[in-house]
């Protein structure tokens, strides 16, 4: 690229690199990116079959999704017109970040607000915006801190705000009364709840959408086992879910990808919840199993476990990967983060490979 091309680039794009997935030789186990192991339902693969038999491949995809939206809406609660489609989550946060980009005055751009650590993609897609992004440090069991955020909500006047709850990396739900000071402190911000692994959890907040306007709940299909798919939704007023369809690309959602949804969810969701049902049982055994190598589990909500090692976190990473295991490390990171592994709930055999290994490189 010649120099007066590059000099057309937002500056942002310095400070980033482009998301690609760890990978590297050797590895048999992948317990780093928290997919759900192989559901062994034949309903699911039967339904996703089925679909891609019926599609007429000649054909655009609905623009509206309304078929997936119906199947979507009698999950969720939510009605039709307060749905929007993506995919993946990914591309309805980058959605919510292109209709909401008016600086506010006297301010040159655009502010995100988000506690830290948490799933990186909300820093990432807002500066390759243009946004500004303001990270508030979550406390010391991983929980917000409300009194940081709203110094930063104060000053900073965010447009909108994500809190990821379950939070990755860290599995935990944040409170409900801190959940809730932070809402009532934003009211002229959008703030975008991510429950993308609310399905191994009990803690959803879609029924405060009711008492508060400026709540959107961001959801998706991807942690559930159906990560192929694709398929991300936004839970918002209808004003909101109107904006935003007005920057969305109007075929953005394959059809293969609504129907194969739209079938699961309609004629197997039973069994996508009985698969859920029996990683969280999987995870208590992890769970357990990782504590007893002297290891500190965080109480997990999610499909993954959170965990502090007594070796450097460097160590035990590089001893599962020289075993063929790749869990997620956060030692580059330093600080608190520096003895932190993200174990994703695998197969049963999978995990019992990671816990053995796990055991090695802590124990010796």
């Amino acid at each position: 690229m010649n120099d007066r091309i590059a000099s057309l680039l937002r500056p942002e794009l310095r400070d980033l690199a482009a998301y690609v997935p760890h990978a590297r030789p050797g590895i048999e186990v992948r317990l780093d990116a928290n997919e759900a192991p192989e559901n062994p339902s034949p309903r699911v693969r039967e339904a996703i079959a089925s679909a891609a038999r019926s599609l007429p491949i000649e054909r655009y995809p609905d623009p509206q999704a309304l078929a997936l939206k119906s199947a979507i809406a009698a999950i969720s609660g939510a009605r039709v017109d307060e749905l929007l489609v993506g995919s993946g989550s990914d591309e309805v946060i980058s959605l919510i970040l292109t209709a909401f980009a008016r600086a506010r005055e006297g301010v040159p751009q655009p502010t995100l607000l988000t506690p830290t650590p948490t799933f990186v993609m909300y820093r990432v897609t807002a500066r390759g915006h243009g946004w500004k992004v303001v990270e508030v440090p979550l406390d010391a069991s991983w929980d917000l801190d409300v009194a940081g955020m709203k110094r930063a909500i104060e000053f900073m006047r965010p447009n909108v705000v994500f809190v990821a709850s379950p939070n990755n990396p860290t599995g935990n739900t944040m409170s409900e009364a801190r959940m809730a000071a932070l809402i009532e402190a934003s009211p002229d911000a959008l703030v975008v709840v991510d429950e993308a692994y609310v399905d191994f959890s009990t803690a959803s907040l879609s029924s405060w959408r009711a008492r508060y306007s400026n709540l959107a709940i961001l959801r998706t299909l991807s942690k559930v086992g159906l990560a192929s798919l694709r398929v991300g939704w936004l839970e918002a007023a209808p004003q909101v879910i109107a904006a935003l369809d007005k920057v969305r690309q109007p075929f953005n959602l394959s059809a293969l990808s609504q129907r194969a949804a739209q079938a699961v969810i309609s004629s197997a969701w039973q069994d996508v919840t009985a698969h859920v049902d029996a990683i969280k049982r999987e995870r208590a055994r992890v769970s357990d199993r990782v504590a007893a190598t002297g290891c500190v589990v965080t109480q997990s909500d999610a499909n993954f476990v959170w965990v502090r090692t007594p070796v450097p976190a460097e160590l035990a990473f590089e001893g599962l990967a020289a075993r063929g295991i790749l869990v997620r490390s956060f030692h580059s990171v330093g600080g608190r983060l520096a003895n932190q592994l993200r174990i994703s709930i695998g197969s049963e055999a999978d995990n019992s490979r990671m816990l053995e290994a796990l055991q090695s490189c802590v124990l010796g």
